[in-house]
């Protein structure tokens, strides 16, 4: 059996992204983020790559307004319940190809890659948008990546 997604508040300037965004998607989120004051859906992320797997409209709008800390469900990308496709027409995708992409900053264009977790489901994990721009997240965040490093290659 599998191991669940971990929840983890990651710090922002260790994750990599393996695919190009929309800005006109980012403004709005961004907006709406600050907005409603909270990040609803945490974004999924490759444990020991560091990539982003899913989420990469929210991590850029995070950044937009200033979070050092991103709420993420870290995965073993490893593990066969994660299931990588395409949302459109093309080549079939390896992770390694994401990992090596995302490591060389030769991102996919936005929405090519499709992750899919067929293990069990987390609840979701509301996160406000102020403990995402403090220097240090709460006393309510059990499990937080304080430094995890990150992989050797361009942002």
């Amino acid at each position: 059996m599998s191991a669940p997604p971990s929840f983890e508040l990651v710090p922002a300037r260790t994750l990599l992204p393996h695919e190009q965004i929309d800005e006109a998607d980012v403004e709005r989120l961004a907006a709406d983020l600050k907005k409603r004051g909270m990040l609803e859906e945490p974004i999924w992320v490759a444990a020991r790559e560091h990539v982003i797997l899913n989420g990469h409209h929210r991590f850029a709008a995070l950044q937009r307004l200033g979070a050092r800390w991103v709420p993420a469900w870290v995965v073993d990308y490893a593990d066969p319940e994660m299931e990588l496709a395409r949302w459109g027409a093309g080549p079939p995708l390896t992770k390694q190809e994401v990992i090596q992409r995302a490591r060389a900053g030769q991102l996919f264009p936005p929405k090519t890659s499709r992750h899919i977790w067929h293990g069990p489901m987390p609840k979701a994990r509301p996160t406000t948008l102020a403990e995402l721009q403090s220097e240090t997240p709460g006393p309510d965040f059990g499990s937080v990546s304080r430094d995890r490093g990150r992989p050797a290659g361009p942002r």
